[in-house]
């Protein structure tokens, strides 16, 4: 990775080449495209849905969006921060990328008050969830709609 990663606010100038970003073809089914995504933020707004581009230099590589301070006890969501959404472009996996929108995420959500991160994923083998764990995410026992649920505590800084 030669440039630095930063989360950038999804406007009409950047909106297209958001949208046009893809993951490699057999992890569609583990990840929703960015199009669908910002359907998906617009309609669940009881999500606290909180997105951004994945920036390297002056080229949109990725897209993050996760429930943000979602207040407790609302049902059906998962939080307070629950990383909802991870893609990483296909030209873009494998340098890196993923790794450090988690770790601005992780400090985003610690400067705001957050004590963990929960993310989810299907329990296939060949799907992310071995990403999340070599990051320091663990299995908190629960399930939900068929995805094993994981937590990243996040202590002081």
């Amino acid at each position: 990775m030669t440039d630095t990663v930063r989360l950038v606010e999804i406007t009409d100038a950047n909106r297209d080449a958001v949208r046009a970003l893809r993951v490699e073809p057999g992890q569609q089914r583990f990840v929703a495209s960015v199009a669908r995504s910002l359907e998906d933020a617009a309609t669940t707004p009881e999500g606290e849905p909180w997105y951004r581009a994945v920036y390297a230099g002056a080229e949109p590589v990725g897209f993050v969006m996760l429930s943000w301070n979602v207040p407790p006890g609302r049902p059906g969501v998962l939080g307070p921060y629950f990383l909802w959404r991870l893609l990483i472009d296909a030209r873009y996996q494998r340098h890196g990328y993923g790794r450090a929108v988690l770790t601005l995420v992780a400090d985003l959500v610690r400067a705001d008050g957050g004590t963990e991160l929960l993310t989810s994923h299907q329990p296939d083998e060949d799907g992310p969830g071995p990403f999340y764990r070599r990051f320091g995410f663990r299995p908190t026992g629960e399930i939900d709609h068929g995805e094993v649920v994981l937590r990243l505590p996040l202590s002081g800084s």
